[in-house]
Order: C-alpha cells, then structure tokens, then sequence
C-alpha cells in the first residue's frame, strides 16, 4: 500500500473541489468538499452568554433570553440553504430538544432550547454542526 503526504491540496475547478476515486474500477465517486463539517460549536447554555466549549469557523455566540442563542458563522455559507444538525441535552438526563428558532441565514443560525415539557430552557449540553457550500 502507498502513501501520500502532503500539507495542501487544491482543486483544480473554480469551487476548488477535491474529488476522490475508490474502489474496485471507481466505482465509488466522494467529493471532499461536499463531505466535510463546513462550521460547528459544543456550547454550554447554562452558562452566561452561552459558553463555547470549543467550534470551529464560528466566530461568536449571542445569549437572546432563556433558551435563545445566535451562533454566528466566521466564514459565510454560499447562501441558506444548508444543512444545520442540532442536540441538545440536560446533565440530568431529561428529555431535551434544540431547534432554528427562525429562518437560518448564511451567516447565522438562531436556536431554541426547549426542556421536556417544551418550555423555553438554558440547557447544559448544546451541540451545532453545519453542512453545505461555503461562500
């Protein structure tokens, strides 16, 4: 088996896409872009102003209220279209739910965190990953 080491890749298109032939007569076709979390964040939502914990290309978080948060995108999406996975959970186990508050926009996604009783709630343990085109 062979190796490749690099530091860079770069497509050769204008998306600058990558894109990855596998298998027995490429028969399986994966473009690296497409594939890949474009933006994420574990946030605490007890905490005050929505503690990140860590991310990635999110460049800040706003706290709206009880269970409302605006996660900010560093580095826009192509539009508004993308995919926005959301989990949310309680240290105590309870059922919990994390949805977009709004309409997700390319450079942001409003939430709200709702407890087992779906009451508006500040919840321990928020996870957002983001899927798409960057801009």
């Amino acid at each position: 088996m062979s190796t490749l080491r690099t530091n860079a890749l770069e497509g050769v298109d204008a998306k600058n896409s990558i894109t990855i032939v596998a298998g027995a007569g490429n028969i399986t076709t994966t473009n690296v872009q497409e594939g890949i979390c474009k933006s994420w964040v574990n946030f605490d939502g007890t905490a005050s102003g929505a503690a990140s914990r860590d991310s990635f290309n999110v460049s800040g978080m706003t706290d709206g209220g009880t269970g409302n948060y605006t996660v900010s995108i560093n580095n826009d999406m192509n539009d508004a279209n993308y995919c926005c996975m959301l989990h949310a959970s309680q240290d105590s186990g309870n059922r919990a739910s994390l949805n977009n508050r709004t309409a997700q926009t390319a450079s942001s996604i409003q939430l709200a965190c709702n407890n087992h009783d779906n009451s508006s709630s500040d919840l321990a343990k928020c996870h957002v990953s983001v899927h798409g085109d960057l801009a």
